[in-house]
Formats: structure tokens, sequence, C-alpha cells
């Protein structure tokens, strides 16, 4: 039985005082402490043989020889302070760079033991999964959510993420998210790793601002690129949800509870990470690969000019106003200011009145000259 609620060592310290006076029942004296007979011996025996100590003992056997041994459990906590990853690529680290085979339930009580395991709750997954078949189908990209750093300036991440293999093509400390800044690293990352296909972005700036205004001077210049541009459904990041999983892991591993000095020290750390989550850092959804071992560099070169708007003889072409207009029939059509001083191609559709209109290889939108 347990000890009553209130002090337990002075509850025990007094047992002991009363049970060894002269005349004392020791029947009567555990009932009234609210202990078995069998625990009063114990304390009574213990107090008798010299022992002072009058806490609860630790029930921990002497000997465990199925103990990891403490050498592996400090390279365990190791990785885990370095990278803040789990139990699961810790252990397959383990085994790949030193050939130590520990069960993945065994890393995970290290951690647990030596607190260094937060459980969250599960998030309910809805949505279906999608994953292009080659490198440089898609691109995915994005801001992470900007912060300060120590000098007070604010520090706004620009992530590039391939599709296919989840290599980190871009991860650049910006000092804002204007077009010009995006642009300047975008032609960076396009002369090491080529031209995408396509590129998926949210609708926010600088690549988007609302339906009805899709294009933007940056998603112009893809498109001159020859690279599609598509767009997520507002307030809907999980058709981003490999960049947002990327944004977690450079939250967890990288920023959290960390401060950088300025733009300098940032970049040489986002540029360590990068590497090691190319090259280091296992990855679940590539089963346990890294996404060097799936990526390769696009065939299609970076041009240092952009390429003249070229259409068919049989297209009909008309220049894009400053108000982001065209003249066709005698009418007036929006297509976007983001094209104003560009040449646009008009096709006709199946049916009779409506058109398809091009900027370079890509269709932009559709007018009905048939509606008044």
């Amino acid at each position: 039985m347990p000890w009553q609620e209130c002090s337990t060592m002075s509850s025990r310290r007094e047992f002991l005082c009363l049970v060894q006076q002269s005349g004392s029942n020791f029947s009567r004296l555990c009932r009234r402490f609210g202990i078995s007979r069998k625990t009063g011996y114990k304390w009574l025996q213990r107090c008798r043989t010299g022992g002072l100590e009058l806490r609860d003992r630790s029930r921990r056997p002497q000997r465990s020889p199925s103990r990891t041994e403490a050498t592996i459990e400090q390279q365990v906590l190791a990785l885990r302070d370095e990278s803040g990853w789990g139990a699961r690529k810790i252990q397959w680290c383990l085994e790949r760079d030193q050939q130590l085979i520990v069960a993945k339930s065994t890393v995970h009580s290290i951690l647990q033991r030596h607190g260094r395991v937060t459980v969250l709750p599960e998030q309910p997954s809805s949505y279906q999964r999608f994953e292009q078949e080659r490198p440089n189908q898609l691109w995915q990209m994005d801001f992470k959510g900007h912060y300060a750093l120590g000098n007070g300036a604010r520090c706004h991440p620009l992530t590039v993420l391939d599709d296919h293999s989840r290599y980190s093509l871009c991860l650049q400390a910006c000092h804002n998210e204007r077009t010009a800044t995006v642009q300047d690293r975008l032609t960076a990352t396009f002369r090491r790793y080529g031209l995408p296909e396509r590129m998926l972005m949210d609708n926010g700036s600088p690549w988007g601002h609302d339906l009805d205004h899709q294009y933007t001077p940056l998603t112009v210049w893809l498109l001159r690129l020859g690279i599609g541009v598509s767009h997520c459904r507002p307030y809907h990041p999980q058709t981003q949800g490999k960049d947002e999983r990327f944004h977690r892991s450079l939250k967890v591993e990288v920023l959290a509870g960390r401060s950088f000095g300025d733009f300098e020290r940032m970049q040489r750390r986002f540029d360590e990470w990068r590497h090691c989550y190319n090259h280091v850092r296992p990855h679940e959804a590539l089963a346990m690969a890294v996404p060097v071992s799936r990526y390769q560099v696009s065939p299609r070169t970076f041009p240092e000019q952009l390429p003249a708007l070229e259409y068919g003889s049989t297209d009909q072409v008309r220049k894009v106003q400053i108000d982001g207009k065209i003249f066709f029939h005698n009418r007036e059509f929006r297509v976007g200011k983001a094209f104003r001083g560009h040449q646009v191609a008009l096709r006709p559709t199946v049916t009779d009145g409506v058109y398809d209109v091009y900027f370079a290889t890509h269709r932009v939108r559709t007018i009905d000259t048939r509606q008044p």
C-alpha cells in the first residue's frame, strides 16, 4: 500500500520513531499510517541495518546486458543535436556511415530518455500526393516566412525545389521579395541547373496577384524563357506540399532557437545545410535515399539573351497597350498589364468567334468576340 499523501519523508520518520517505542502496536501503527505490514517491516528493517536514506530506491536492475552501449547513445544524441533529425533518419545514417545496426525503436527510446523527442499531434491527410516522373518537369518555388536577423534587417528566404527528386536548387537569403531580387536569384539558378519545363508557385507577389491577374512581369519573363507557369489554388498550400515540407525542415534544423547576425552568416549557414539536405540527409519519401541520387541537371540551357518572339504566318498578332488591352475586331480585350509592350498572337478555336491568346508558346487566355 502507498504512503498517505502529506510529506512522505516526515511520515516515514514519524512511523519509525513510534514503532520503535516500547509497548507500541506494530499492526495498529501500520493501519494508522495507511501502509501494509510488509511495507512497515521493510522500512523498519532498513532502519535497523543502518539505512538512513528514506527515499524510494530505484528499481532499475544493477545489470542490463541488453542495454545500448554508451558510445552509441552519444553518437545518437550528437546526430540529433547537430541535425534535429528523427529516429528513422538517425538509424539510417548510423547504418550507412558507421555500419552500426541499431533498431529504430532503440534510437527513439534513447532520444525519449534524454528529452530530445517532442510529440506533435497527427495531422489528418485528406489530399492526394503527386510526383513528377523525371527531374526538371516541375520546380516548386516560394518564400519562407521572413524573420529578423541580429542586425535588425528582415531576411526573406527564397526556396526552389525539384518536384521529382526533392533536390534543393535554390536557398537564398534575400533582402526583399521584389521582382528584380527574385529574377537575379533565378538567373543564377538557371545558369547552374538549366531551365525546367514548368514552375509552380502560389498567388502572392511577385509571381501572382489573384485569379484575374495571374501574370506578373516575373512570370512573363519565365514564359519568355519557355517555362510554363502554374499557380496553386488560393489558400491551398498543400499543392506545394514538398516545398512547404522543405520549409518545415529548414525551420526545425536551421532556424529554430538560433539567431544569425547578418545576411552573410545566414547565407553561409544556408549553403551548408543545403549541401547536407541534398547529399547527406536521407529522405523518407525517397526510400531513405538522398535527393542528389535522383536529380540530373536540365539539358535546356539558360539563354543570356531573351529569344525573339516568333509567331506563325496565320496568327493574328497584336501589341498589348499600356493599359493591358489589345484591339481586335474593332473592340478592346483585356490581356493583362504584365504583357504591356509585348506582342501576342490570336488563334481561332473550334468555336466561331472564340480565340486563344498566345504569348511566346504559351496560351495565356481566351477571348470571345461574340459577347457584347
